[in-house]
């Protein structure tokens, strides 16, 4: 084996002379890559703490929702309440639908919901793109005028909405609760898919317009599945918004045939404002499922990325 050759056959990096040797040393096997500090691993310790107290905090009013909806009235009247309930029943479910409407208030809130989400996606869809590719004065103002209108409360714009809907003779109507329901989402609609419009590459449309596509056709075929996430993250947000209002439709429908899920939950509570807890409660986590399952089903969609590797740099 000649000087210069190490053991395991390989030969020493040259370094030239006054040079200082740099070599990184490399690291071994199974070794950890970096020794966190005492300063960021209580960092650290301190940002999950946050994160498990935030989530402690969103999910107890679920947990003690689906607790309650299970007890017996004597467990519910207890001065010593408990997580588990030691007796479960399904008595307050069969209370709740005995009591009140529920399978056709959700029925209307479903119909309600789910049309209005649609609507307003078709109308937000190209007014976002338009918005993100139109850069003027007039784009400038529609923008801020739609930032603007989301400071709007309920109350200042219900009379005036209620008077246009009664000239129209929509009062006490799906649809002039639908119309409601698609005017109030879409600036939020039009605001977070402008957003996402913006972030769709302009050398996509500038293929296209190569090619011979016009504007309709190239936000139809390019953009729009370019923009997937982001329509099912708003239609998403306008079908909860929608399925959970309750002031709209508790003044514009006196039918009790039309009336939406959140105001039929409203008839669980007394004239003196006692509530009966139990079906109460059944009725009010039967509600709440229909967001939840559709946010887990569909809730890789909305993270997932389709804009990744769409254009080489």
């Amino acid at each position: 084996m000649n000087a210069t050759e190490r053991a395991d056959g390989s030969h020493p990096r040259s370094v030239p002379p006054g040079a200082a040797d740099v070599r990184t040393p490399r690291r071994r096997k199974g070794s950890p890559r970096r020794h966190l500090t005492p300063r960021r691993t209580a960092t650290r310790t301190g940002q999950y703490a946050a994160l498990l107290g935030y989530l402690a905090f969103l999910a107890f009013p679920l947990l003690w929702l689906l607790s309650t909806a299970f007890k017996p009235p004597r467990e519910l009247g207890s001065l010593h309440p408990t997580w588990i309930p030691e007796a479960p029943t399904l008595d307050n479910f069969r209370q709740a639908f005995a009591q009140q409407p529920l399978a056709a208030a959700a029925g209307n809130s479903l119909l309600a919901a789910a049309v209005s989400a649609l609507l307003a996606i078709l109308l937000a869809t190209p007014m976002a793109y338009v918005l993100a590719r139109v850069r003027n004065r007039l784009s400038r103002a529609a923008t801020g005028w739609v930032v603007i209108s989301q400071a709007f409360p309920l109350v200042l714009v219900i009379i005036p909405l209620f008077l246009i809907l009664k000239g129209l003779h929509l009062v006490d109507s799906r649809i002039g609760l639908i119309m409601v329901y698609v005017v109030w989402s879409l600036p939020f609609a039009l605001w977070m898919l402008t957003g996402y419009v913006r972030a769709v590459p302009r050398e996509l449309e500038e293929a296209a317009a190569m090619d011979g596509a016009g504007r309709l056709r190239t936000l139809v075929s390019v953009t729009a599945p370019l923009l997937a996430p982001g329509i099912v993250a708003t239609a998403l947000f306008a079908f909860i918004t929608a399925w959970n209002e309750f002031f709209f439709a508790l003044v514009l429908l006196k039918s009790p045939e039309k009336q939406t899920l959140p105001v039929v939950l409203t008839h669980f509570l007394g004239a003196e404002g006692v509530a009966d807890l139990g079906p109460l409660a059944a009725s009010a986590l039967l509600a709440t499922l229909p967001s939840l399952l559709l946010f887990a089903v569909i809730q890789r969609r909305i993270t997932g990325g389709m804009l990744a590797g769409a254009v080489k740099s």
